[in-house]
């Protein structure tokens, strides 16, 4: 079943969350948040190409993503 729908809510979820802690100074909170977001972005993408994706990192997300 694709569901990079379902990646791309959690994201936008993520960023409104990191907003809100930018907003109350609470900077840890809104880099973890901003991490969180662009992880599940590049998961989105893998699923939307039928791939599966495994990790935590973005930037190793993302270059096994351009090795393809």
């Amino acid at each position: 079943m694709e569901r990079s729908r379902d990646w791309l809510d959690q994201v936008k979820g993520e960023l409104e969350h990191a907003k809100s802690d930018v907003k109350g100074g609470y900077y840890d909170w809104a880099w973890f948040s901003s991490q969180q977001a662009a992880e599940k972005g590049v998961k989105a993408v893998f699923q939307r190409l039928g791939r599966e994706a495994w990790g935590h990192s973005a930037a190793e997300l993302l270059q096994k993503l351009s090795r393809t």
